[in-house]
């Protein structure tokens, strides 16, 4: 059992809606997260206002599921807010001397997803936005602020619905981390990875 090959755009052979999105460009993804498209969409045609000049990232972590139309709405698509909102320097013809500086837009950050998270179709995730490993956002939620890890979040705006386990678990699977694990301990541990049997996973943290 070797798993398929993390560098693949296409790792399954006739099928491409679902793309690793690791070698994507102007974005930080790990190994085996994966994008499903409906459409034909690249993953990259989900990440909006996604301006190098404004410095902000879009990282995913490992194992991540995000499904079709999710889209993620980064810092260059916000306007300045203490004044006007209307964005009069784009239209040039003299108006271009009104272009703010950085400082002067409402710029939120990095915006991070952790690893083992899965997203549910036409989710919205909002800039600088944190989202915990294990987290799941539910379908056609719009999260506005961060999401703690092993969290389930949905509606508009998202909210907490549940922790999936107790304290006690959540700290150790984030102590275990299987998603750093070498693929080889992966494969031999993906039964209880799928189930989470915490006995067995607790073995696959001595490895």
């Amino acid at each position: 059992m070797t798993g398929p090959n993390p560098n693949e755009r296409y790792p399954i052979p006739g099928d491409n809606n679902l793309q690793f999105i690791k070698n994507t460009p102007n974005i930080i993804a790990g190994d085996y997260s994966y994008y499903y498209a409906l459409n034909g969409e690249s993953f990259e045609d989900q990440v909006l206002y996604h301006y190098e000049f404004i410095g902000t990232k879009l990282m995913i972590g490992k194992f991540c599921s995000i499904a079709s139309e999710v889209r993620f709405m980064m810092d260059g698509g916000n306007h300045r807010m203490d004044g006007s909102t209307f964005p009069f320097n784009i239209f040039g013809n003299g108006w271009e001397k009104f272009t703010p500086s950085l400082d002067q837009l409402p710029i939120k950050g990095d915006t991070i997803i952790g690893n083992d998270v899965w997203i549910g179709r036409r989710a919205t995730i909002m800039s600088g936005v944190r989202i915990g490993d294990g987290a799941i956002i539910a379908a056609e939620a719009v999260v506005v602020k961060d999401v703690e890890p092993y969290t389930i979040v949905g509606g508009n705006p998202a909210k907490e619905i549940r922790k999936r386990y107790s304290t006690e678990v959540i700290q150790e699977l984030l102590d275990i981390k299987w998603w750093d694990c070498d693929i080889e301990v992966i494969n031999q541990y993906i039964g209880a990875i799928v189930s989470g049997d915490m006995n067995l996973l607790r073995k696959m943290r001595q490895n």
